[in-house]
């Protein structure tokens, strides 16, 4: 009976709402805001003194039913009675028996609700509870079979899917507790809880992906976000398959609501999707080229099982885009599950100005046949105002904005100068000779802080190169990286192209001087001291980079054979000559930079090794096979030679 209990928690998600932040388990304390005031969860753990272990069976079936605790007080329908009212006796049962046999007790005062008058009356919830409250089990439908009735009664009853999911009416009361009667149409059709919009579950897709986006937290329509991937993390990927399949078959035949958008079929294949033709012409399409393409693409398309589409994803279509807007402002993470164990995130973009995330929304919500309306920037200010974005970012290094790009008289030469760093490989087959962009070091077209940035590097050229034994241009620097980085041929100095990525750094410049140091520039250093380990590098390296770059770093290819991210070894990789073929300046570049989605820092999640990490795991694959250099035989004719050069 307590394994029952304990699978039954589970269904309910006991623990999310009574377990504070590194708080134990089950001992309550968890903040909980209303509009109305704050409420605080209680200790559920059998402490006598301050959790339930004095409750009796019967005390505690009529707290879970019809609100009322043990000592005759009301509980506020924060927590959900009203659904937990339809469960069975046996799963109560079991339910008592693990909270008070099954949990170790937890001594942890409950703290008293703060609400604001006349909510702190509690007996005005005697009322509300004879208006709205029906304590009665679920009752089988007899037309519908068991896999639905089965379905019905966790999404009902224990699941309490209504609570965030189903509209709120006048008293705070769901407007509807189930799918019967004329109220039946409420049920299900989408709320917006706490800033987040929880989208209406009526007629999800096929019972196969909702099956998936429960088990894992993503499917090929959608990821889950805010509260919702706590969800999947404490309970639903501990369901049962039957109980999953139970809980799709119920929602699928749920009617959609007079407001929902289509469920499609299949998802958008990369054939359907492609970039928006205003991608590089607008300014709302060059911010998402700049701060959004990396991990969703240009296609909008995402990287399986790591970034989210666009394409179709019912949060970005939704006409209500409160939780596109709060995942913007506050960042978002994938739930922590068994089949996708490392968590991706993604930084809030608060650092943005409203109306700048405003044409960014705009373009997404246009974009790949999503058709929703565009965002205001007083919308942006709203939701601002609402979840008070922090940000732990304290950089002074100043992004530039590619859609600035936009004001300059020569604003088309600057637009394929920011390109042909960006897509180098498609727009320069001819002089690329393996598979990398300039993007690939320059992260963002060269606008992130230690990422290689270009910002003010005009203003230092020309200068005395080490490696060349001369004073070089920026033109000679270009065609540097085309014979190393890019194992391939240089441009000519004087074709409109080389003359595009001259203005677009020049851009950059702003007004940056040759005396002047910029916040950022480069890749900072690591302590060449620090000894590589081998053994550990190839053990980060499958950790934290075989998901983009490839097992066996041949990197990671869309269906059509492009690449979504490079080959890190091999021949279609960078060469010997590269300073990326270079043990410590590789490993400063990882330390700050790579991976991508790894914590909270604008603009990629980027960085968070450590320093022995980041020398392990640089020693690993810059030591892989890779293209020799013919021009190293000229390198370095006077000065001394870094010491971690491989030739």
């Amino acid at each position: 009976m307590i394994e029952h209990g304990r699978y039954v928690a589970q269904l309910g998600d006991c623990i999310a709402c009574h377990t504070a932040p590194k708080g134990p388990a089950m001992a309550g304390g968890l903040e909980l805001k209303t509009p109305m005031g704050t409420i605080y969860s209680t200790n559920i753990t059998p402490d006598p003194r301050t959790g339930i272990g004095k409750y009796t069976y019967q005390q505690f079936d009529r707290a879970m039913r019809k609100g009322v605790a043990a000592d005759g007080h009301n509980l506020y329908p924060a927590m959900p009675y009203p659904s937990y009212a339809k469960m069975s006796d046996d799963d109560m049962r079991a339910l008592y028996a693990y909270l008070t046999q099954g949990l170790a007790p937890v001594d942890r005062p409950n703290k008293p609700a703060e609400m604001r008058w006349p909510f702190s009356m509690r007996w005005g919830l005697s009322l509300w509870n004879w208006a709205f409250v029906k304590d009665e089990p679920f009752k089988p439908d007899p037309a519908r079979d068991a896999v639905w009735n089965r379905g019905a009664y966790l999404v009902q009853g224990l699941g309490h899917c209504g609570s965030c999911h189903t509209p709120r009416g006048i008293a705070f009361q769901e407007k509807a507790m189930d799918d019967a009667g004329a109220s039946g149409k409420h049920y299900l059709a989408g709320e917006t809880v706490e800033g987040w919009r929880a989208l209406s579950l009526r007629n999800l897709w096929t019972v196969e992906d909702t099956v998936q986006l429960l088990k894992t937290g993503q499917n090929h329509f959608a990821t889950v976000s805010g509260n919702m991937a706590e969800v999947i993390h404490n309970s639903t990927q501990h369901f049962t398959d039957s109980d999953l399949i139970a809980i799709a078959t119920y929602l699928k035949s749920l009617p959609a609501g007079k407001d929902d958008l289509p469920m499609p079929a299949v998802p958008k294949s990369p054939a359907m999707a492609k970039a928006p033709e205003n991608l590089f012409s607008s300014r709302g399409g060059l911010g998402y080229a700049q701060f959004c393409v990396d991990c969703h693409r240009q296609d909008g398309g995402g990287v399986k099982n790591v970034f989210p589409s666009l394409a179709g994803n019912p949060t970005v279509a939704s006409d209500n885009p409160a939780t596109l807007l709060h995942i913007t402002l506050t960042g978002w993470k994938t739930a922590e599950t068994a089949a996708h164990p490392r968590i991706y995130t993604m930084p809030g973009f608060t650092r943005l100005s409203d109306q700048e995330v405003a044409e960014i929304l705009g373009f997404v919500r246009s974009s790949w046949g999503n058709h929703a309306p565009p965002i205001t920037a007083s919308q942006v200010g709203k939701m601002r105002g609402e979840v008070d974005p922090k940000t732990a970012d304290s950089s002074t290094f100043e992004t530039p904005r590619l859609a600035d790009m936009l004001r300059a008289a020569n604003s088309a030469q600057l637009v394929r100068g920011m390109r042909l760093h960006l897509e180098t490989k498609a727009l320069l087959p001819n002089n690329v000779g393996n598979s990398l962009n300039c993007t690939s070091c320059h992260l963002n077209a060269g606008t992130v802080a230690d990422g290689s940035p270009f910002v003010g590097i005009s203003a230092f050229f020309p200068s005395y190169a080490p490696r060349a034994g001369r004073v070089i241009t920026l033109e000679d620097r270009i065609n540097g990286c085309f014979l190393r980085s890019m194992n391939g041929k240089p441009l000519p100095v004087d074709s409109a192209d080389m003359k595009a990525m001259v203005a677009y750094f020049d851009w950059m410049k702003k007004e940056t001087k040759p005396q002047d140091k910029v916040a950022g520039r480069g890749v900072g250093k690591v302590d060449m001291a620090i000894k590589p380990n081998l053994d550990n590098g190839k053990k980060v390296y499958t950790q934290q980079c075989a998901v983009c770059h490839g097992d066996n770093g041949q990197g990671l290819k869309n269906t059509d054979g492009s690449f979504v991210y490079p080959p890190l070894w091999g021949d279609e990789s960078f060469n010997i000559g590269a300073g990326m073929a270079r043990t410590y300046t590789a490993a400063a570049f990882v330390k700050r930079n790579m991976p991508v989605g790894f914590h909270e820092k604008f603009p990629l999640g980027q960085g968070g090794l450590s320093d022995q990490e980041a020398v392990d795991v640089a020693e690993y694959f810059t030591h892989q096979p890779r293209p020799d250099f013919a021009g190293k035989v000229k390198d370095w004719p006077k000065d001394k030679k870094p010491a971690d050069a491989r030739y």
